[in-house]
């Protein structure tokens, strides 16, 4: 009787079972419920200064630590941007893509649960945060306060045999030492949000240890781009209700109304930065801020959001995710004689990723419009014109659509 692959593989299934094991994928992968693994992977490489080609390389063979996810979507960062068009981390040759996910199609023997502790199985959905391949120690569930800096990030690694190291591919390799999250109970544009929303949540968090932010707070957030937004958002799921938004761009000023600001202050509108603070404090019935959020990543936005602040009042400096060059302001007027307590915030630690799913929950409860964020979707193929949509703010968040 002939015996065709599939009844092989279905044989080999069984006595594995029977023996209380569970197989790892075989080099060649399996089919899986989203159909048949192939054997090469489509991954967008920047290739050059704003030029990617989408290349094809084998899928490697699958080890026992290793998980190989179907790539659905990825999010377009401002950092992919800044890489993009002037490779500040020289990473070229790179494939970038940060804030991805998708399902599992294949995992090695030893893979059980997520960084969490939660259940993982072919068809989960899933996203990644760090490496910690040189301090395996950190967990989930220890207090460090090591953020992302310190590791490594799928979608910012240097090219290597592998080559599916970004979510910018239809298929990325997970190897063992990664932390992975099971989100299945997200949809995909929630999904794509997580890893900036992170970077909000961290920043309040940074924000809380003022001991400033509290529910009757007048909090003004400058800059309307998706970090300043999903700033607002996440404030507003906190309950702080009073929130002044900050931009320049009329469009993203009303969108941050539907997001949770509470009033808005158009730049434009204004001559001069003492003219510009008395809109900031109108908009407060007089007053100025208790706190502020600097999320520009622009060196006059951040000389001039002191002026914003109350005496004894907050700030948290977020906007610069890369160097964006100096900014002048007078330490005795602007820092110490108004005693501001400040803190930076750079991206998030690990602990944040589950608080950001809490989050995204919330801010759908309670009908906050966040997946609308979300403005464009382009096919991977696509990818050079994802990128300049981004640099042209033509939009809000850019989003690259795969397997989908």
């Amino acid at each position: 009787m002939a015996v065709n692959e599939q009844d092989v593989e279905k044989i080999v299934r069984q006595i594995l079972n029977e023996i209380g094991g569970s197989p790892a994928a075989p080099a060649s992968y399996s089919s899986t419920g989203s159909g048949q693994i192939p054997k090469t992977a489509h991954v967008a490489v920047l290739v050059d200064k704003e030029r990617f080609e989408v290349k094809e390389y084998p899928i490697p063979p699958l080890g026992d630590d290793d998980i190989l996810v179907r790539v659905e979507g990825c999010g377009v960062c401002g950092t992919d941007a800044h890489e993009f068009k002037r490779d500040p981390f020289d990473l070229i040759p790179v494939a970038l893509g940060h804030e991805g996910t998708g399902e599992i199609v294949a995992m090695g023997k030893n893979v059980r649960k997520d960084s969490a502790g939660k259940d993982l199985h072919i068809g989960d959905k899933v996203v990644t945060c760090m490496i910690f391949r040189d301090d395996p120690e950190i967990t989930m569930f220890d207090l460090n306060k090591q953020n992302v800096g310190d590791a490594d990030v799928y979608g910012l690694l240097p090219d290597d045999d592998y080559h599916l190291n970004g979510w910018f591919s239809d298929y990325i390799f997970i190897r063992g030492g990664s932390t992975i999250f099971n989100v299945s109970d997200l949809d995909l544009d929630s999904r794509i949000l997580i890893e900036p929303s992170a970077v909000l949540v961290h920043a309040v968090e940074r924000a809380k240890t003022t001991g400033i932010l509290k529910f009757n707070s007048r909090v003004a957030v400058q800059g309307c781009g998706p970090i300043g937004l999903l700033c607002i958002a996440v404030l507003r799921t906190m309950g702080i209700e009073n929130i002044t938004a900050v931009d320049g761009n009329a469009g993203r000023l009303e969108f941050a109304k539907r997001l949770g600001a509470s009033k808005t202050v158009n730049f434009n509108d204004y001559q001069g930065i003492e003219a510009l603070t008395k809109g900031v404090s109108d908009s407060f019935g007089g007053h100025l801020a208790d706190f502020a959020f600097q999320c520009t990543g622009n060196p006059k936005a951040h000389s001039n959001i002191y002026k914003f602040i109350r005496n004894g009042g907050g700030l948290c400096e977020l906007g610069f995710f890369v160097n964006g060059g100096d900014a002048q302001i007078n330490p005795h007027f602007d820092l110490c004689s108004k005693e501001i307590n400040l803190v930076g915030s750079w991206v998030y630690t690990l602990r944040d990723y589950g608080t950001t799913f809490d989050f995204l929950k919330r801010a759908k409860g309670i009908g906050l419009p966040v997946s609308e964020l979300i403005t464009h979707r382009f096919p991977l193929q696509d990818i050079n014109e994802a990128l300049k949509t981004n640099l042209a703010m033509t939009g809000l968040k850019i989003a690259v659509i795969i397997n989908q």
